[in-house]
């Protein structure tokens, strides 16, 4: 079983509460996977397997947390967690798992990597629509032109010229961004045409 003495002193320099926590998962990462590379990544004890990351532990003031690269995959998306860890914020040998338990997981994530599967993508939400501002409708009202290229732009491209006059924090610095804008829209230009053509 190959050591990395950076971990060593890791577990050395961490609260006593957390020391056989980190202890106990490392010597169950090892049983789950003799060939399993320890390092140090991000600041934290790593366990490396076929050539990606495997799993991870850290100790922080109050709590200590152990956790899965592929988290989703090993314990379940719907799992629900304190802290980042599969396991939520541990305290005790308790908050873990039973051992059983914990290393079926290891040897899933394990396989998982032998087998080259990635972890899935997160997909974050959508950002609603951008909800024009009153002053920049009335403006477009005026402007059949750059109402016409306001509402053909993408939600992106609105969200910055909204964002931009809604940004302003003196009315007079408003009302000049919302002339800008509707005089640019009306031409067809996006929020930031100077830097295009670049």
């Amino acid at each position: 079983m190959a050591r990395d003495p950076r971990i060593d002193a890791y577990i050395e320099r961490a609260a006593p509460f957390a020391q056989p926590i980190l202890q106990h998962v490392r010597v169950l990462v090892h049983e789950a996977c003799p060939a399993v590379e320890e390092t140090i990544k991000w600041g934290m004890p790593t366990f490396v397997h076929a050539g990606a990351i495997l799993c991870g532990m850290a100790a922080f003031r109050q709590h200590a947390s152990f956790g899965f690269w592929k988290h989703a995959l090993v314990v379940g998306e719907g799992e629900p967690r304190d802290g980042m860890g599969s396991y939520g914020k541990l305290v005790s040998l308790d908050d873990l798992p039973p051992k059983r338990t914990l290393l079926a997981h290891l040897r899933k994530a394990v396989a998982l990597n032998e087998a080259g599967v990635k972890s899935p993508a997160r997909k974050s939400a959508p950002k609603p629509p951008p909800e024009t501002t009153p002053e920049l409708a009335a403006a477009l009202a005026q402007s059949p032109a750059a109402k016409a290229a306001f509402d053909a732009f993408p939600p992106g491209c609105r969200r910055e010229y909204i964002e931009w006059i809604t940004g302003a924090k003196r009315p007079e610095t408003r009302a000049r961004r919302v002339s800008e804008a509707v005089a640019w829209m009306a031409e067809g230009k996006r929020r930031n045409w100077k830097y295009e053509n670049c």
